[in-house]
């Protein structure tokens, strides 16, 4: 009778420490949400805002001025772009130059060639179409910020760790402090978000290179 007791009390106790666990980690995650709600209502727009983004009133409604205002923004190599893909079968994804050639019978001989190794590659430049065939959602595609000169405009920081919404929240608060400004993005997944540096010049030998850049 006693052991019985024992265990019962033994029951009751790993119960309430279950339920304390489970309302700690609620509680933690709606502290982090709630810090991350504050860093992105708090980080400015972006960088040299002033000349680029001054007020509500400024934001472009006529897709030449979107057009505009992401040539601002993300100013890349124009010469070439990366086009997002998905397999159906695997459904894996990634970016790829976007190619003149691809899938053209007797000229692109994917998959047993690499793109990178192709020498029919016919690379197609960023226009103003491609872009607003982007923002208009029939396509996806990235940015290569880093330019033949090996410099770039703007920059991101991606975090996508199980911590990321107080990575988040400490990385703008941060930024903040030192007076540098940012723009917080969720990432496309919910699972994440992308912190965006956008610079009044161009900076030489950034500390990262991004690829593709929209997710």
């Amino acid at each position: 009778m006693k052991n019985d007791s024992l265990r019962q009390a033994i029951a009751r106790e790993e119960a309430q420490l279950t339920d304390l666990t489970h309302k700690h980690n609620e509680s933690r995650e709606r502290l982090a949400a709630l810090k991350t709600k504050l860093a992105t209502s708090e980080a400015t727009p972006a960088a040299s805002s002033s000349q680029i983004i001054q007020s509500r009133a400024d934001i472009p409604t006529t897709a030449e001025g979107k057009i505009s205002l992401f040539r601002q923004l993300f100013r890349g190599r124009d010469d070439v772009f990366p086009l997002l893909w998905m397999s159906s079968k695997t459904g894996r994804r990634g970016y790829s130059p976007a190619c003149g050639n691809e899938w053209v019978r007797g000229v692109c001989e994917k998959p047993r060639v690499k793109c990178s190794e192709c020498p029919n590659q016919a690379l197609l430049p960023l226009t103003d179409q491609v872009i607003l065939d982007h923002l208009q959602g029939r396509h996806t595609i990235g940015i290569y910020p880093l330019l033949k000169d090996e410099t770039c405009w703007f920059l991101a920081a991606d975090f996508d760790k199980e911590s990321w919404l107080d990575d988040v929240a400490t990385f703008v608060d941060t930024c903040r402090g030192l007076g540098i400004p940012t723009a917080v993005e969720r990432s496309r997944s919910g699972n994440g978000a992308h912190v965006w540096f956008f610079f009044s010049s161009p900076v030489t030998k950034p500390f990262t290179t991004l690829n593709g850049l929209i997710d």
